[in-house]
């Protein structure tokens, strides 16, 4: 295969997850229900906390922030599988691929990021009560997020830096929905240790810090909660931070499912099927999570919604 360096020229195709004509329909109206109701909850998550000026607090401001990122992340691949079924083409500018793949690689950051911080914050709240509004001051919370945003951006700034460095081959089949970093990588024919290097060393290390921080906060929440003497004292600190759990398990499981799974059965198709958990099921379910776990954002959701009636 002969190299290309006439990258402007470039397109790829993206595959999907099948060929079968009669199965584009429903793949359609899945994704398209699925992205809607990712929108649309989050978006009333937002609205909520806006409007309620209970829920103006460190826990929710980064809730908020969280949902803002979970519609951009999905708003980042779903659209353009939406527009290349219903078009029938399932070409991709190389322009547009990069585009892509620096969003994603931004918003999936931070929601890692994002998520550590929560923790944090669930940790402060139960760990030192009497010190709380002191600790996350308005200050503290919007540093943390400027942090995780400018992080999140470099990274992926360096990463699709890379990748133009790179010249490709005349197969530009990618066999995902979207424009994976490591699935566009495979395509090329240069050398890319280079770029293996950084992008595994980048990975593990953007991974494993904030996965280490919500490990080490959870084990100091969870020694504050066996110290507490009664069980409703404990099941009300448990409580504050049901939800965050439940959430932070459901990103990292999925997230690490698909790479156990490609690993496993070393086939692209699989590993773009399990994607979609933690692309487009994660952000559509963690508004359901926090919604019907959390009684101050449902009395929220019901004012506002009683409101628009």
């Amino acid at each position: 295969m002969e190299p290309r360096n006439n990258t402007h020229l470039l397109e790829f195709v993206l595959l999907g997850f099948s060929q079968d004509p009669d199965l584009q329909p429903v793949i359609y109206g899945l994704f398209l229900s699925m992205y809607l109701i990712t929108v649309a909850g989050n978006m009333l998550i937002i609205l909520a906390i806006i409007s309620d000026a209970n829920l103006h607090t460190p826990m929710y401001f980064f809730l908020s922030n969280l949902s803002f990122v979970d519609i951009c992340f999905t708003s980042t691949t779903v659209p353009k599988m939406l527009v290349n079924i219903q078009t029938k083409r399932k070409t991709i500018q190389y322009a547009d691929c990069i585009t892509q793949m620096y969003f994603f690689l931004i918003f999936v950051e931070l929601d890692n990021f994002l998520l550590a911080v929560m923790a944090y914050d669930r940790y402060v709240a139960i760990c030192h009560p009497l010190h709380y509004t002191s600790i996350m001051s308005r200050r503290l919370c919007g540093f943390l997020v400027l942090v995780s945003w400018i992080v999140s951006v470099l990274h992926a700034l360096l990463q699709s830096m890379m990748v133009l460095q790179l010249s490709f081959c005349t197969d530009l089949e990618i066999p995902h929905f979207f424009c994976e970093l490591n699935q566009v990588a495979q395509l090329t024919c240069s050398d890319t240790f280079l770029n293996d290097v950084v992008m595994y060393f980048a990975l593990v290390l953007l991974a494993t810090v904030p996965l280490s921080g919500i490990l080490y906060s959870y084990s100091k929440i969870v020694s504050s909660i066996r110290a507490i003497s009664t069980a409703q004292g404990k099941y009300k600190a448990f409580s504050t931070c049901a939800s965050h759990l439940s959430v932070v398990s459901l990103f990292y499981c999925t997230g690490l499912g698909v790479y156990l799974s490609s690993a496993a059965s070393h086939s692209s198709q699989a590993s773009a099927t399990a994607s979609v958990m933690y692309t487009v099921v994660t952000p559509m379910l963690n508004p359901f999570i926090y919604s019907l776990r959390n009684k101050d954002v449902k009395r929220a959701l019901k004012r506002l919604l009683v409101g628009k009636l």
